[in-house]
């Protein structure tokens, strides 16, 4: 079994932000498979998380299943325990397994959060490509980190045959300048945060936007936020088509660019 048992901590709500994508931005793959299968990878102590992800792809293609697979198998006898005492959950199941995806047909979609933070950088680039093969033609690894409340996320959307993006998402309530983020990177950024990297220079000018558009926030912390995605724009390849940008996602607290305009510089 390919992987790491880790912390296992998990709320209520945590991974909203990236369900919200999912369910906003994923829905023609799913819809490219008669009965797609999703994988939520590492779901940690609580099944919880991996309910509100059924839920969300119910919502989008209601023949779907959903397998939340953990190594611990106490955490999986506890969340088969906690199916048993539910009701009208069809397609809903959980088992044994790591990065190999030991299930019955190559999944569309794979979420993988706040799993891969807890290994060492050199071993999250092979976790990437074990995940990305096991996935059917057409489907897509989506891999990042949140923190404790779900307030601030990090992850990158990587199909399986194309190239990645990777989205910021904010509560903005919650945000004093857009660098705030940066403690929610994927694990391979988060050390790279430095000069000379591009993901430290994004940080910098974003941080460098919000505070030109200090103005627009008399206005709300979204329209101040909407004002400094604009300015960045500019200047870096903010994806601004639908269904990954424009205005729509942007309102949300989001803003998503191309994998490899942020990715490690060496």
């Amino acid at each position: 079994m390919e992987g790491e048992v880790t912390r296992g901590t998990t709320n209520p709500s945590r991974l909203r932000r990236v369900d919200r994508w999912i369910g906003g931005t994923q829905q023609t793959v799913l819809r490219s498979a008669g009965r797609p299968l999703v994988v939520d990878l590492g779901y940690g102590a609580s099944p919880v998380t991996t309910l509100e992800l059924y839920r969300t792809i119910k919502k989008v293609v209601p023949d779907a299943e959903v397998i939340g697979l953990e190594i611990d198998p106490d955490r999986v006898a506890a969340a088969n325990r906690y199916l048993e005492q539910q009701q009208e959950l069809p397609g809903l199941s959980f088992a044994r397994g790591g990065f190999e995806l030991p299930v019955p047909r190559k999944p569309m979609l794979v979420r993988a959060c706040n799993v891969l933070r807890q290994y060492p950088e050199e071993r999250v680039w092979p976790a990437w490509t074990r995940l990305r093969d096991g996935l059917a033609d057409g489907g897509v690894l989506i891999e990042g980190t949140c923190d404790e409340l779900g307030r601030r996320a990090v992850w990158v959307t990587l199909p399986k045959q194309a190239d990645g993006m990777i989205t910021f998402s904010a509560r903005l309530s919650s945000l004093d300048r857009p660098s705030d983020l940066a403690e929610r990177l994927p694990k391979v950024l988060i050390h790279r945060n430095v000069p000379g990297e591009p993901v430290h220079q994004f940080l910098r000018d974003f941080d460098h936007a919000w505070a030109c558009a200090a103005p627009r926030s008399v206005f709300g912390q979204r329209q101040r936020w909407l004002a400094a995605v604009a300015a960045i724009a500019e200047d870096w390849p903010v994806i601004r088509r639908p269904p990954y940008g424009g205005q729509a996602r942007w309102r949300l607290g989001e803003v998503t660019l191309p994998w490899a305009a942020l990715a490690p510089a060496g």
